[in-house]
């Protein structure tokens, strides 16, 4: 397994040879330093813990200076660990966009974008009545029955009600890399990643 840590930049899109249009995603990926070595002997498994984008040393607590001063790295905001790591590296590595490859599938974990509280039209996609005639004028969006009456006498668990909708962590699988512009630490990815711009992604292989 390897990957990296990143921001989400945004979308566009690019022409293939075939002058076929693509919608791309713009993730800005690494550079993300080593801050940590984890081994069979010492914590019972292989990984190694990457570290991305600089932080403020008055916003760091003494314990993670401490932290971050062993790996001889600058104090960072974005912490992942990735296990069984292909490639070989050292605590303070800089491990950079090079490592993935224009033509790989890859895999995208990000927050979905908070929509708040929502109704079960918005949520779910309900379709309400769809008829505001005969008494149901605002029927439009409810959820309509929930449950029967003597039996079983209650809601079941996981019915598809109102509630918070989105801030979830999602994984976007098999996204093919279009384009990576290595002086820029850029990926361009085919399709949709989850997150609003600006958000931190994590980008391993497929």
């Amino acid at each position: 397994m390897k990957g990296l840590i990143g921001k989400k930049v945004g979308m566009t899109s690019i022409f293939n040879d075939a002058g076929h249009q693509i919608a791309c995603t713009v993730v800005q990926l690494g550079p993300c330093y080593v801050t940590q070595v984890k081994d069979e002997d010492s914590d019972g498994y292989n990984a190694i813990q990457l570290a991305y984008d600089d932080k403020k040393e008055k916003g760091v607590t003494k314990a993670m200076k401490g932290h971050f001063q062993k790996a001889g790295v600058s104090p960072k905001r974005k912490m992942v660990e990735f296990s069984d790591f292909d490639i070989d590296v050292a605590l303070g590595d800089e491990v950079s966009i090079d490592i993935f490859g224009e033509g790989e599938r890859v895999n995208v974990v990000g927050t979905s974008k908070g929509k708040g509280f929502q109704g079960v039209v918005k949520r779910y996609g309900f379709k309400g009545v769809n008829d505001a005639t005969h008494g149901q004028h605002n029927r439009q969006r409810a959820p309509g029955s929930i449950g029967a009456s003597s039996y079983p006498s209650k809601v079941f668990k996981g019915m598809r009600m109102a509630g918070r909708t989105g801030g979830k962590r999602i994984k976007s699988l098999n996204l093919e890399v279009i384009k990576i512009l290595q002086d820029k630490n850029l990926m361009l990815v085919k399709g949709a990643v989850p997150g609003a711009k600006g958000s931190y992604v994590i980008v391993e292989n497929a």
